[in-house]
């Protein structure tokens, strides 16, 4: 499984390779977003992240960025099964399980490298993290598992989707998620109904987990809300996307 894997793993990274653009497509819109809530908002709401808004703000464009990137992995799973590519593999001698994880460690991949490519922006913004050795560990820990969890997300509609715009608009309720959280402001600031459903929901306990991280703080409840966040949808994910995977090549 682990050689089969790789080897298909490898296949879709020279795809990544041989056309860049994708990483800098996924990464344009989130820094846009990044600028203009730093440099436009920013003066309007700075008060909301402290002295740094900077900090405040880079969790949030990191979810944004994952949010983007996963929609890439639909879409190729999506050319993939409609060229008969999944249907030449499944007929040949390897584990069927690599095919769907290839797919999820390019999205990994891929998805990691913008994010380095945003965290850079951020310190030429002015990022001043607190974080020791174990705080940037788990800060990126939990941006994996989040990416882990959107990417298992995105093979559904990748293996169910009846065209190119249906495998990758899935994306878009995931992009929108985090402005509704306290990714950019505090849950506190918002009406009622609204600040009951940002408080809620699982992108602020991953956010604030994040940011509690970064400025060199114990994250306490809010990591293992994430957590359980987390894992439960992407165990779920994984078993619905093998059962489909299962019931198309049965």
């Amino acid at each position: 499984m682990f050689h089969d894997t790789t080897a298909l793993t490898g296949r879709l990274m020279k795809q990544i390779t041989r056309s860049p653009d994708t990483i800098i497509t996924v990464a344009i819109t989130p820094l846009a977003l990044f600028l203009l809530f730093r440099y436009v908002f920013g003066g309007a709401i700075a008060g909301s992240g402290g002295a740094n808004y900077t900090n405040y703000l880079l969790p949030g464009i990191l979810l944004i960025t994952v949010a983007s990137g996963v929609a890439y992995t639909a879409l190729r799973l999506y050319n993939d099964r409609t060229k008969g590519i999944n249907a030449r593999l499944a007929t040949m001698p390897i584990a069927r399980s690599a095919v769907l994880w290839s797919h999820v460690l390019t999205s990994l991949v891929s998805n990691l490298v913008t994010a380095v490519i945003i965290v850079a922006a951020a310190f030429a913004m002015g990022l001043h993290p607190h974080a020791s050795v174990g705080g940037w560990l788990g800060f990126v820990g939990v941006l994996v598992l989040f990416t882990l969890t959107l990417t298992w997300l995105a093979v559904i509609p990748g293996l169910t989707a009846s065209s190119m715009e249906g495998a990758s608009a899935f994306s878009y309720p995931l992009i929108f998620l985090p402005f509704l959280s306290s990714a950019f402001v505090p849950t506190d600031t918002m009406p009622g109904p609204v600040r009951w459903f940002a408080q809620h929901q699982p992108i602020t306990s991953v956010v604030e987990s994040m940011r509690l991280f970064l400025d060199g703080r114990a994250p306490g409840d809010d990591l293992w809300v994430a957590l359980a966040w987390l894992v439960g949808l992407g165990a779920l994910a994984y078993a619905l996307a093998v059962r489909i995977d299962r019931r198309a090549h049965a």
